[in-house]
């Protein structure tokens, strides 16, 4: 069973946080131990994988880059009540977040921002393309690389000279991906970002269901092996390893996973009702400016005003993304009238017209 880690003892489903307050991410962007208060899952969420591993490591520079050098002068995303509590409510009922929105309103950053504020470490990235396989964000086995190894050991004995060093076993050959490594058995959640899944086949979204659902899967090559070899030692997508035991992995707390879309496509229904949905749309100027000062610092927010004020104007009925806003600002401090509008124009082009 899934025990909350405040006393070491378990929690009851109506528990709350201490203060009376039931919000464990609070979109403060500032980091607190709120992760501890949180209430074990629903019977129907509750995994048991065992045993426990290592913690992942903390936050990394992607996530340095996401939320903003100047992280500290301003909270990152000021979520507004309802996406606090939609946020919230896949972190009690352990389900992934489906966040929609057009490019640049903060869907990927929204994983970072759990992450740091949470102290959950590193953020586990899948980015989705149209080759994407869920095997991919499973596993790799490289069996070319293993029967080249045995190959060039072979031959190395058959000349009679030293035979070459092989690397190890199977493990040697198989890394766990984004996927497989957020459902190793942890203490605390890990935070899996499965980025744009709407680029993805018709195939994949389908083939998540039971993943999710599950909160477990199955390597069928270590099965295989699993009488004669029950311990294997394999590399996670953090680049340490872990062991592997009956070819099996399966959570303990389920992963907070962000999958992003840009609303390209519709996803079937049985996904759909696995998901909390989290749509995000287009930010007002407080938020502009919040993102502008997480990245640039207050200084460039005052000198790049007024170009929020015509980015937001133009938002209104042309497709932007943020990042568009940031690149003409950090540029545009450098440069004088009327060479600043003329760049600004250039980085800030409508992304819905075709060039």
């Amino acid at each position: 069973m899934a025990v909350s880690e405040t006393n070491g003892q378990e929690g009851t489903a109506a528990q709350e946080p201490a203060g009376g307050e039931w919000l464990i991410y609070r979109g403060t962007g500032e980091r607190h131990e709120g992760i501890h208060t949180l209430p074990k899952p629903p019977p129907w969420r509750d995994f048991d994988g065992q045993p426990l591993v290592a913690p992942g490591p903390d936050t990394d520079s992607a996530s340095a880059r996401r939320l903003g050098a100047f992280r500290h002068l301003a909270e990152m995303h000021r979520p507004s009540a309802e996406e606090l509590e939609i946020i919230n409510a896949a972190l009690y009922l352990r389900r992934p977040l489906l966040v929609t929105g057009s490019p640049g309103t903060g869907k990927s950053t929204l994983a970072h921002s759990v992450a740091f504020e949470l102290g959950l470490g590193r953020v586990l990235h899948w980015p989705i393309v149209s080759r994407s396989r869920l095997e991919d964000g499973l596993y790799h086995y490289d069996a070319i690389a293993r029967l080249q190894d045995t190959q060039i050991a072979a031959s190395g004995r058959a000349a009679g000279g030293a035979a070459p060093v092989v690397p190890g076993g199977i493990g040697s050959y198989l890394r766990l991906g984004p996927l497989g490594t957020a459902l190793l058995p942890t203490a605390k959640p890990r935070v899996l970002l499965i980025d744009e899944l709407d680029k993805s086949d018709i195939d994949l979204p389908n083939d998540l269901l039971n993943v999710l659902e599950e909160g477990e899967f199955t390597i069928p090559e270590l099965q295989r092996i699993a009488e004669r070899e029950p311990e294997v030692e394999v590399l996670t997508d953090d680049g340490t390893r872990v062991t592997v035991r009956d070819g099996r992995i399966r959570c303990h707390s389920f992963p907070f996973v962000v999958l992003t879309s840009n609303g390209e496509r519709d996803f079937p229904a049985p996904l759909l009702r696995r998901c909390i949905p989290l749509e995000l749309g287009r930010p007002d100027h407080e938020r502009l400016a919040t993102v502008v000062r997480a990245h640039l610092g207050d200084e460039l927010t005052r000198v790049g005003e007024d170009l929020i004020s015509r980015f937001l104007e133009r938002s209104r009925t042309e497709q932007l993304a943020t990042d568009q806003l940031l690149n003409a600002i950090y540029l545009t401090h450098h440069a004088e009238l009327p060479t600043r509008d003329r760049l600004a124009d250039m980085l800030i082009q409508r992304l819905d017209q075709p060039r």
